[in-house]
């Protein structure tokens, strides 16, 4: 026999190389979760593959291309720790709640105007969501959601009657009765009692919290608890001051301070107070709102805004007024590249509540201080049973796609007008 050549020799170690190779890439393939098993940061290649919870997402922008599952629903604080004032919890908000990417604009319109949200009402407050930001305006003989400015809706701008929107509210809070909704209206409403009517038409009436009940130097607000037993499930702020008298509607900055919206309240170090709140270490206002949302939306920016700056600015935002915000409102609630505004809120309410570093290692019925050992990164989040988040929301890619000319007219449309729109 004749002896093997260096060329052979080589060959077979290649063959065999390959072999090994494909048998790493069968054993992995294997090995990998799917079908529902895959916890939090784990690679994914479909909604399905994650667990309760979670979706399968990715986020280039911050170069992180590969999809892992990602929260998509918060933890709701009351499910661990009940009974406690209302201000002592911190919930999730929506910024603009209505302007949902895919919305149909009316008839024969082309909408030029931005969008803040991706998924229906009803399943952000499945998914969790427990504030409401919603623009209404006088419009068509009724009162509208619409993405406007200077106090004035156009068939461009415009979303949809608010009744639509409050009747998805009256059916979440119908079918959970123990949630608790907030609602805060940038309110352009110059109609007679229009608010009064809209909220009645919508069946949320039964729910509202009185304005008497509020309190005015500071104190505590009633414990959940006690709201759910009297069904004032309901809480309600407008913009306009006029409207506590008028129609018993709270006037927002009687009982909160607010940071200021847009750039400002996204700035490294800085969180300043809005022009209409007081002071963010003021004593007599027991609500905190932060906003943490750029000026100009974008989609595909958000997972990178919901990561290390947003826990930075929530750490601002704290040294400023002294206090844990109780609203965090933000633009793409779900986008991040893992744990989001989900975790941040869970890390807010977490010392608060139980005097643990997040939520999810507090121990319902626990001594204050008694923390679970909770690793990082965490597996799936012990959701709210009412949610129904599976993975399926659509992102970006299903968005109306506007022509390069009608992007530029819109710029240059609003460009003039952004410090009335927030």
């Amino acid at each position: 026999m004749l002896p093997c050549s260096p060329h052979h020799r080589r060959a077979s170690t290649t063959i065999g190389y390959l072999y090994l190779l494909l048998f790493s890439v069968f054993a992995t393939t294997s090995s990998a979760c799917s079908n529902g098993n895959c916890q939090l940061l784990e690679a994914c290649a479909a909604a399905t593959d994650c667990g309760p919870g979670l979706y399968c997402g990715n986020c280039p922008v911050a170069g992180k291309t590969q999809p892992v599952c990602t929260r998509g629903q918060a933890i709701i604080p009351t499910s661990i720790v009940n009974g406690l004032p209302f201000n002592k919890y911190t919930w999730l908000v929506t910024h603009n709640s209505f302007s949902i990417v895919d919305a149909p604009p009316l008839p024969g319109v082309q909408r030029l105007t931005f969008y803040n949200q991706e998924d229906t009402v009803t399943n952000q407050l499945r998914n969790g969501v427990r504030g409401l930001m919603l623009d209404m305006y006088d419009f068509e003989n009724d009162i509208w959601l619409c993405h406007s400015f200077r106090g004035q809706c156009y068939n461009f701008t415009a979303f949809q009657p608010a009744v639509n929107t409050l009747t998805e509210v009256e059916a979440f809070l119908s079918e959970n009765p123990t949630e608790i909704v907030t609602i805060i209206i940038e309110d352009y409403v110059h109609t007679s009692k229009g608010l009064t009517t809209l909220f009645t038409k919508a069946g949320l009436d039964k729910y509202w919290f009185p304005v008497s009940k509020m309190p005015r130097k500071g104190e505590d607000w009633p414990t959940v608890t006690e709201m759910v037993q009297d069904n004032h499930r309901l809480i309600v702020f407008t913009s306009d001051a006029s409207k506590e008298a008028q129609e018993g509607v709270a006037y927002q900055w009687k009982y909160m301070v607010e940071n200021e919206a847009g750039d400002p309240g996204v700035k490294p170090g800085s969180c300043p107070k809005r022009k209409a709140s007081k002071a963010l270490n003021s004593k007599s206002a027991s609500l905190f709102f932060q906003n943490y949302f750029p000026t100009y939306p974008v989609e595909t920016e958000a997972c990178k805004e919901h990561s290390t700056p947003l826990e930075a600015m929530v750490g601002t935002c704290f040294k400023a007024a002294g206090v844990m915000p109780n609203f965090l409102a933000v633009n793409f609630y779900m986008r991040s590249d893992g744990g989001g505004v989900f975790d941040a809120v869970d890390r807010m309410n977490g010392p608060t509540l139980c005097g643990c570093s997040t939520l999810a290692a507090c121990q319902a019925g626990a001594p204050f201080g008694s923390c679970k050992n909770v690793s990082v990164p965490t597996r799936s989040p012990a959701t709210n049973n009412a949610g129904s988040f599976t993975g399926s929301v659509q992102f970006a890619n299903s968005a109306p796609t506007l022509s390069s000319t009608n992007r530029v007219v819109a710029f240059l449309f609003y460009l003039p007008l952004m410090a009335f729109w927030l």
